[in-house]
């Protein structure tokens, strides 16, 4: 049902943002000596639903494009690695959540019960930025209350 505009724009917002952010800080990190990028995604890049293959395609894509970029610049000591939310509660997904019926269903597939908070997400992305996590790359950080682990 989904348009090939309406799939162009998702792809360019999330999977093209991605890439053309990765290449714009790559030579700075390089002339550095070294960095940690951190690629949002999303537990959609990770597992499907039953809507939305454009928002799921174009999640994967940053998972696989984050590993990717991982080992070609590994070598300068540059880190990449992708963060994966699950049902986060932000402006964005407000609107679902205000619905009782998409509450209640996505709460109920999430072991620990309750929306994650930007700072959850943050949480982890600090890690992932800091140097307790030097030899972190190429990994995929799942913050979703256990929900893909269903």
């Amino acid at each position: 049902e989904q348009t090939l505009a309406q799939w162009n724009e998702v792809m360019e917002i999330n999977a093209t943002g991605v890439f053309l952010g990765t290449k714009a800080v790559i030579p700075a990190m390089q002339k550095a000596g070294g960095g940690s990028i951190i690629n949002i995604s999303s537990i959609c890049g990770i597992v499907g639903s039953h809507a939305n293959a454009a928002y799921h395609a174009s999640k994967g894509a940053v998972r696989i494009f984050s590993k990717a970029a991982a080992i070609q610049y590994a070598p300068d000591r540059i880190r990449v690695n992708s963060v994966h939310p699950g049902f986060v509660d932000t402006p964005m997904t407000k609107p679902g959540h205000s619905n009782p019926d998409v509450a209640k269903s996505r709460i109920e597939v999430t072991p620990l019960g309750r929306f994650g908070t930007p700072t959850d997400i943050a949480m982890g992305c600090l890690y992932l930025a800091s140097d307790e996590a030097s030899w972190v790359t190429g990994s995929e950080l799942v913050i979703d209350g256990g929900m893909t682990a269903n």
